[in-house]
């Protein structure tokens, strides 16, 4: 029986053993492990019930427009346990300027589509309105060279809009920073919108008027928002995940030193405190940082270009309050800091009002602050003390909030986000020929083409499906 090691139990790795655990019940000969060097599977999905309260420490929802979180759960037997954000209170705000200010409706990425609710918004002033007006006007790049997204927005819309927008809510999905992010690995989106109309204003209003009306949804299933999550939060999904592989081929606790290639084919998986593992083919997912130190011995210069990906590091602060205590109104899904404000969080959700489901009872509200990121990672290495009153000042100066929480919880990612600098593709171009000269040698993970969920899964489910090809099956 032919054997598949998958190294990394997060949200790409369990993926991938998803599908190998599959392959085995169908009657297929192969056998497979997953060795993950935490105590515990998910990786960045982190969900903790605390007192009633449903606390995330990674990312809390994905993207309706992406298939990959709907498929898994369909597969597993959860998919009625998706539920939609509470829409009615569908808002965010920046601040800016000392203040919170309303992102204007109709705004699709970093551009509006309704000039009323935009002109009429103090966000951006009337000279920063004009200036990004100027994208009808300014001519598309005539070079295939790729920028960051930083000097491409300033390029179309001006620095205002870099500032107060495109920093703060898209470099923000990285935690990066704008003026270092590839955006040909990010947002490749933007390139194709330039060059097929000339305007990102052209582009968002053309693509504004082919937009389908809302359907409604499908008997039995949930109504689809931008957001998605589940109704006990992300970590029912990797929780199921886990529960449909078998106990025996999970090794959690666990670190992988090194893998070395065995003359003839295949690989010895090493890992600390045990014996060698063999494996007719291998598929790493942990994250590229991890994956450098592991393959170093077998082949240097993959090695080199995975420990060339940076990683940010960032931490969330979780914190409940009695209602009552809360003196401003939380009818938002929270609101985003430009870096320009010299604040020392990058952004709020008010994770009670964005979905049901995550107080023990309407009397308290859950709000989760954001610190570090690639430009701010000094943050997070505070004690928990420090950093939690840092937080609680940054909320009080913010939305006023001066109440001491009920309950809080925080959650450390040390070198937690991959940061898709200038040359990054390349950088995975050259990673992914080289798992190619490995016969039977896979990477897959959020450090690539992808740091979304359902991307995760994606690659995850694709790496195992080249396994099992590989060897045969």
């Amino acid at each position: 029986m032919k054997k598949v090691v998958v190294i990394g139990g997060g949200i790409t790795g369990l993926s991938a053993a998803y599908m190998l655990q599959k392959a085995l019940e169908s009657g297929e000969k192969v056998d497979y492990l997953l060795v993950e060097k935490d105590n515990r599977l998910g990786g960045k999905i982190w969900t903790e019930q605390i007192d009633g309260y449903t606390v995330e420490g990674g990312p809390d929802c994905f993207l309706a427009d992406k298939p990959g979180c709907f498929d898994m759960a369909r597969e597993t037997g959860i998919e009625d346990r998706i539920m939609g954000s509470n829409e009615a209170s569908k808002r965010t705000y920046v601040f800016a300027n000392k203040r919170l200010n309303r992102l204007p409706d109709g705004l699709m990425g970093l551009v509006p589509t309704k000039l009323v609710p935009f002109a009429l918004s103090p966000l951006i002033s009337w000279p920063g309105k004009i200036r990004m007006a100027f994208d009808f006007f300014i001519p598309k790049k005539q070079t295939d060279g790729d920028e960051t997204l930083g000097s491409f927005v300033n390029r179309r819309l001006g620095k205002e809009a870099l500032d107060k927008i495109a920093e703060p809510l898209i470099g923000g999905i990285h935690a990066g920073d704008p003026d270092k992010m590839s955006l040909k690995a990010t947002f490749p989106r933007f390139i194709q919108m330039e060059q097929n109309y000339g305007s990102l204003l052209r582009a968002m209003l053309a693509a504004r008027g082919k937009m389908p009306k809302p359907k409604p949804p499908e008997p039995g299933k949930p109504k689809k928002t931008f957001f998605m999550t589940f109704v006990g939060g992300m970590g029912e999904l990797t929780d199921t995940m886990a529960a449909k592989l078998e106990p025996n081929k999970i090794l959690t606790g666990k670190t992988v030193t090194h893998i070395e290639q065995k003359t003839g084919g295949g690989y010895m998986i090493h890992i600390d405190g045990m014996e060698p593992v063999a494996a007719d083919a291998v598929i790493v997912t942990a994250p590229a940082h991890e994956a450098a130190k592991v393959v170093e011995d077998m082949d240097k210069a993959m090695s080199d270009n995975l420990a060339g990906i940076p990683q940010a590091t960032s931490a969330t602060v979780n914190l409940a309050f009695r209602r009552s205590d809360v003196g401003s109104s939380l009818e938002a899904f929270g609101f985003i800091v430009p870096i320009s404000e010299k604040r020392k969080i990058k952004a709020g959700t008010y994770s009670s009002t964005k979905w049901d489901y995550r107080t023990p009872d309407k009397e308290h509200v859950l709000i989760r602050a954001f610190v570090g990121g690639a430009m701010n990672q000094e943050l997070v290495f505070q004690d928990d003390e420090t950093l939690l009153k840092m937080v609680l000042d940054e909320l009080k100066d913010i939305i006023g909030l001066t109440a001491a929480p009920v309950m809080h919880k925080i959650f450390r990612w040390v070198k937690g986000m991959p940061q898709y600098t200038i040359g990054h593709l390349d950088r995975v171009a050259a990673i992914e020929a080289r798992a190619a000269a490995n016969p039977g040698f896979f990477v897959a993970g959020g450090s690539y083409r992808g740091v979304g969920v359902p991307d995760c899964i994606n690659v995850g489910k694709k790496a195992a499906q080249g396994a099992l090809e590989y060897l045969g099956i």
